[in-house]
């Protein structure tokens, strides 16, 4: 018996929205959001004055950032975590103060002129990033620097094995303009991390060695302004976030 026309038409339609649901609930199966939007419950920070720094506007973790009082004014998340997904959308605010940019090559090295000196080029910037499992060793750069963000600046800088040095410094810089959102999809996995930002593969299976095993997750407060001298630091934190999720593996 054949079915009328309408009948098949229902029928495809809700074999079509029962797979399409399926598959959104397998997508989302042990995600679990860090952030509920309307406050800053089970993130803590650790030293005096560094709660002035962060709130919540607008639904989206805000940063003001202020030079004093000095300490780790990041933003931490009360649980530790030890292989993970993480999902975090993040934009620059601003630019402010004067920061000498350098220019860092695909080894992860610095350019150098003539006299072995940096090159470098002055211009108001940004600085924030991620702190992994508990350690600002372990950070992905959040700037304005033009190697692009991602890079895990405390092993690029403190590392002499070449491998490890260039699989921290990012493939290509995927940053969008300052002001617009960006989304970094992280995945570590005992101590290598690969990173895509903005869809882009800019870490891939780098290695951080003696990273620890376990341990939380921060945004980080870098500098801010300066109210004795009453200027900006070119590297100040004038970022925010939204939908940070994590998925333990």
């Amino acid at each position: 018996m054949k079915l009328p026309y309408y009948s098949l038409i229902l029928s495809l339609t809700l074999v079509l929205t029962a797979c399409s649901s399926k598959d959104e609930s397998s997508a989302d199966d042990g995600w679990v959001s860090l952030f509920n939007g309307k406050d800053l419950t089970g993130w803590e920070t650790k030293v005096e004055g560094a709660d002035e720094v962060w709130s919540v506007v607008d639904g989206l973790i805000d940063c003001e950032p202020k030079l004093l009082p000095r300490g780790d004014k990041a933003l931490w998340t009360v649980d530790s975590y030890k292989d993970f997904e993480l999902h975090v959308e993040w934009r620059l605010k601003d630019e402010r103060g004067t920061y000498n940019f350098p220019v860092v090559l695909p080894d992860g090295s610095y350019e150098l002129d003539a006299n072995g000196e940096k090159v470098v080029n002055p211009g108001p910037g940004a600085d924030s990033g991620v702190y992994l499992r508990g350690t600002n060793k372990a950070q992905l750069n959040i700037w304005t620097w033009p190697i692009g963000s991602g890079e895990v600046y405390g092993y690029r800088n403190n590392q002499k094995d070449p491998v490890v040095r260039a699989g921290v410094t990012p493939k290509v810089n995927a940053d969008k303009p300052v002001g617009e959102w960006n989304t970094f999809y992280i995945t570590m996995i005992g101590d290598r991390l690969s990173v895509k930002l903005n869809g882009q593969q800019v870490l891939d299976n780098a290695q951080l060695p003696d990273i620890p095993e376990e341990g939380p997750i921060a945004v980080q407060h870098h500098g801010g302004y300066d109210e004795e001298k009453k200027e900006w630091n070119g590297a100040s934190s004038l970022v925010q976030f939204r939908n940070i999720r994590i998925k333990a593996l």
